[in-house]
């Protein structure tokens, strides 16, 4: 695709002249064409960024990494077309950095913080993470060990619903256990993984399992007790030219009307002060 002397100008904010005198310094870059000075679009871009690289590939409008309630609802109640991919944080990542997904949903503990050591450390260009929300995680009980569960150390022996490998869950949860003097070998670990926060509630609420380490919204949906034990940060880290796209877009506005805070409240355990923060910018 290319751009006319007009459209650049508009791009940069300059008169037409100004991008004549570029082009004939060799200062961005041009063809001429049948005598025609053309421009194209993707090298640009790319000249904007000072990056001197073509600018990767379009990403497509997917989110993969780790599973929220409250955004999968907002994705289908705001109607923007994103696909989800939901197989933990870490694989979130993964799709990230390939290219696979535009956005990646994150809550990895990072010694105090959250998420930004993992998304600096995968040294990736045009990249912005945003907060999303602020979460209650804890102990989701089964009837049974409503009021006998007081810490993750009361789990041993206890039928436990876990998560997939890579899931930011998972990686909370194996600390947690650890600091409780605990490993996985000391509980009775259900059979499979829940790969999703509703699956896990549904497995405790299904009586498959005793306890699972989940959100207090999963709590209230499947009527289950809840210890609480963390607030935790649930980010969004989002492709820089994706971010303008209308499925992005459409999505951000959605969780700054008065439905979306409705159903967050109702959900429970979500603490909205931080939507739409930049935590972290790539360089």
């Amino acid at each position: 695709m290319f751009l006319t002397t007009r459209e650049v100008a508009d791009l940069l904010r300059v008169k037409e002249r100004k991008v004549y005198d570029l082009a004939a310094a060799d200062e961005i870059p041009h063809r001429r064409i049948t005598g025609k000075l053309l421009f194209p679009a993707d090298e640009i871009r790319a000249w904007i960024d000072s990056s001197g690289l073509l600018l990767p590939r379009e990403r497509p409008n997917v989110l993969a990494g780790s599973h929220d309630p409250l955004l999968d609802w907002a994705i289908r109640a705001s109607g923007c077309g994103l696909a989800t991919l939901c197989n933990g944080s870490r694989d979130g990542l993964d799709q990230f950095k390939s290219g696979a997904a535009a956005l990646a949903g994150l809550h990895i503990p990072d010694g105090e913080s959250w998420n930004i050591a993992s998304v600096a450390a995968l040294n990736t260009a045009n990249a912005v993470l945003i907060g999303w929300a602020v979460r209650q995680r804890g102990l989701l009980l089964s009837p049974e060990l409503a009021g006998k569960i007081h810490s993750v150390r009361d789990l041993k022996g206890k039928r436990v619903a876990l998560r997939q490998p890579g899931a930011g869950t998972s990686i909370l949860f194996a600390r947690m256990l650890s600091e409780a003097g605990l490993g996985e070998s000391d509980l009775a670990c259900c059979k499979g993984q829940a790969h999703t926060e509703s699956e896990a509630a549904a497995a405790v609420a299904a009586g498959e399992a005793d306890a699972a380490l989940g959100l207090k919204a999963m709590a209230g949906q499947y009527k289950l007790s809840f210890l609480p034990l963390v607030e935790e940060k649930f980010d969004l880290l989002i492709d820089r030219r994706s971010y303008f796209t209308a499925p992005v877009q459409q999505l951000l506005a959605f969780a700054r009307t008065e439905d979306f805070r409705e159903k967050a409240d109702a959900l429970g355990g979500y603490d909205l002060q931080a939507l739409g923060s930049v935590r972290w910018l790539s360089a």
